[in-house]
C-alpha cells in the first residue's frame, strides 16, 4: 500500500482530518439528534475543495486522482457517516456520471457549479420494485414534442431533497428495442415542472444526511437532458455503481477506523477490577483483530482505486472492497460496542459509538447488498480464464 501512496495523499489526509475534527465533530451530534441536514457544513466542504476533487480544473475540480477523493471520504466518515455519505454520493453518483457520460454542453452547464458545495446532484435508480433487480425500474420517460414526459418515482435518494439539491440523474424506461425494455439516463433539474421532492425522516442510519422520495408527475424535461445515447441507461448505471462502491467502501473503512479509535481510547481509560480494560487479554485481542480487519480493508480498497486511476478494469475489486469494508465495519462497530458495554447504548457527544453502530447497518445494503456483491464477485471469478 505504501507504494501506492504519495506525499500528496498524506497531505490530503491531514487536511481533511483537520477539517473533520475542527468543523464537523463539534456540531454533527446536534444535527443528527434533530435529523437536520447541515447545509452550512456541506458548503464548507465545498469551500475546502472536497467536491469534484478528481475533476480537471477546467470543470471546477482539483485535478487529483480518485484515490485522493476516496481518502477524503474515509477521513470525513471517521468522524461521521452522514457527512461521508453526502460527500460520497455527490462525487461518485452525482458528479461522476455527468463527467463520464455528459457531452460538452452538459459538462459546462452543470459541473462547475456542482464543485462549489452550493449545489448537490443525485442519482436515481432505486424504486419500490427496483433495487437489487435494476431491471425492475418502472419510471417512464416518453418522448413528446422535444421533451421527455416522465412519470414514476425514485426512493431512498441521497442528496435529493434539501435546499442544496439541484437535480438528479435518473434511469427510466424510454421504450422497447427488440421486444426488450429500453433504459435511458435522463437529467432532471429541480425546477422541472412536475418534479416533487419529499424528505425521508425517522431513519435508523445517516440521520444528518439528506435522503428523499422523489416523484415525477408528468414531469417535463428537454430531450437534450438525455445522458449518453438512448438505451444506454443500464451501462451508465453499472459504471456509476462501480465507482460508487469504492466510496461506500471508504465510508465503511472510515467508520471502522473511528469506532476502533474510540474503543481503544475508552479501553485505556475505563477501569474494572483495578485494571484498565486494555490490560485484559480478552479486550486487547479484540483491538488486535479490529486493527487487522481495518488494515486489510484499506489495502483492498486502495488497490481497487489504483486500478481505476491507472485505467484498468476494476469492477470485481470494487465489489470486493465494498463487500469487505461494509462487513468489517459491522464487526468492528459491534466489538467496539461490546467494549463500551452499557455506556455505549446511549447517545453521548464524547463517545458517539451508538451512532457508529447504527450507521454501519446501511453499508451492507446500499450500492449492492452483500448477497448481490458475492454474486458479482463469484461470476467474475468463474468467468476468468
Amino acid at each position: 500500500m505504501n507504494a501506492i501512496l504519495t506525499e500528496k495523499h498524506y497531505q490530503i489526509r491531514q487536511k481533511v482530518r483537520r477539517f473533520a475534527e475542527e468543523k464537523i465533530k463539534p456540531l454533527i451530534g446536534e444535527y443528527e439528534a434533530r435529523e437536520e441536514f447541515p447545509v452550512e457544513l456541506v458548503k464548507e466542504m465545498g469551500a475546502n475543495g472536497l467536491f469534484g476533487m478528481y475533476l480537471p480544473q477546467q470543470f471546477g475540480g482539483q485535478g487529483t486522482d480518485y484515490l485522493s477523493y476516496i481518502i477524503a471520504v474515509e477521513e470525513i466518515s471517521r468522524i461521521d457517516s452522514s457527512m461521508g455519505a453526502t460527500l460520497a454520493a455527490h462525487n461518485s453518483l452525482g458528479i461522476g456520471p455527468l463527467y463520464e457520460f455528459g457531452n460538452d454542453a452538459q459538462k459546462q452547464k452543470y459541473l462547475p457549479g456542482l464543485c462549489t458545495g452550493e449545489r448537490l446532484w443525485a442519482f436515481g435508480l432505486t424504486e419500490e420494485n427496483a433495487g437489487s433487480d435494476a431491471k425492475g425500474v418502472e419510471t417512464t420517460a416518453e418522448s413528446e414534442n422535444g421533451n421527455y414526459r416522465i412519470n414514476g418515482h425514485k426512493k431512498f435518494i441521497t442528496n435529493g431533497g434539501s435546499e442544496l439539491a439541484a437535480g438528479i440523474t435518473i434511469v427510466a424506461i424510454t421504450g422497447e428495442n427488440g421486444g426488450k425494455k429500453e433504459y435511458t439516463a435522463v437529467l432532471v433539474d429541480r425546477e422541472a415542472p412536475g418534479f416533487v421532492r419529499e424528505p425521508m425522516k425517522r431513519k435508523l442510519v445517516w440521520r444528518a444526511a439528506d435522503n428523499a422520495m422523489l416523484y415525477f408527475n408528468d414531469c417535463m424535461v428537454p430531450l437534450e437532458n438525455q445522458l449518453e445515447e438512448k438505451g444506454q441507461g443500464l451501462k451508465v448505471m453499472l459504471k456509476t455503481l462501480d465507482s460508487g462502491r469504492l466510496s461506500i467502501a471508504a465510508i465503511g473503512l472510515g467508520l471502522a477506523q473511528g469506532a476502533f479509535e474510540m474503543a481503544k481510547k475508552y479501553a485505556k481509560q475505563r477501569k474494572q477490577f483495578g485494571k484498565t480494560l486494555a490490560e485484559f487479554q480478552s479486550i486487547s485481542f479484540k483491538l488486535a483483530d479490529m486493527s487487522l480487519k481495518i488494515e486489510n480493508a484499506r489495502n483492498t480498497l486502495y488497490n481497487a482505486c489504483w486500478l481505476k486511476d491507472n485505467g484498468h478494469v476494476y469492477g470485481k475489486q470494487a465489489a470486493m472492497a465494498k463487500l469487505y469494508s461494509s462487513e468489517i465495519a459491522r464487526e468492528v462497530a459491534d466489538e467496539a460496542m461490546q467494549i463500551f458495554g452499557g455506556n455505549g447504548l446511549f447517545s453521548n457527544p464524547e463517545w458517539p459509538i451508538e451512532r457508529f453502530y447504527r450507521d454501519q447497518r446501511l453499508l451492507q445494503i446500499g450500492e449492492g447488498t452483500s448477497e448481490i456483491l458475492r454474486m458479482v464477485i463469484s461470476r467474475s471469478i468463474l468467468n476468468d480464464e
